[in-house]
């Protein structure tokens, strides 16, 4: 089954036609969706106001370094999927925090939404594109994906999870379970 494999991260900015508070509240709010939600974690910042808060965020390293906010994305999103049955989603949501605190080296806001709507539990991690203490941005790299894939099968591999490998033919890319 070709779940993680699924695992990457999104860029988000300021929806055409919206505002960057609107933007914000607008996905947030499907991560928190309480019909799907299963489990709910967040490192320096309540989800229940992230926006404002990841906002106050950008506005203060603005001021700070003069530096233009509005470039650039908003926030981004991880997307991390598990196998069905794997886990709980207690369980899914300690991995997905665990996964942002490293990815984001406890540098940034993040909250973490698991949700229980699909056969799969999945997580949506959010994650402010300013650093916390106000000193930079996060800047989304080429092969970003690849490296958060590692990470999470790291991650996963140290919680005795499965881990999906893909193998690539000539003609089709097949998934096969290691």
């Amino acid at each position: 089954m070709c779940i993680r494999d699924r695992t990457y991260i999104c860029p988000y900015k300021a929806a055409t036609g919206k505002s960057a508070i609107q933007t914000m509240e607008d996905r947030f709010t499907y991560g928190q969706n309480q019909e799907k939600l299963g489990a709910l974690s967040s490192y320096l910042c309540d989800p229940a106001t992230a926006p404002a808060e990841f906002l106050l965020v950008k506005s203060q390293y603005q001021a700070e370094t003069g530096r233009a906010v509005e470039r650039g994305a908003l926030f981004f999103q991880i997307r991390q999927a598990f196998p069905p049955g794997e886990v709980t989603a207690e369980e899914a949501n300690q991995i997905g925090y665990e996964t942002a605190m490293r990815w984001t080296k406890g540098k940034y806001q993040f909250f973490v939404c698991t949700h229980t709507d699909k056969s799969h539990i999945h997580n949506h991690i959010y994650f402010n594109s300013t650093g916390f203490d106000r000193s930079r941005k996060f800047h989304n790299f080429i092969g970003s994906s690849f490296a958060l894939r590692r990470l999470s099968d790291r991650v996963c591999i140290e919680h005795d999870l499965s881990v999906i490998c893909l193998l690539y033919t000539s003609d089709a890319a097949d998934d096969m379970q290691c």
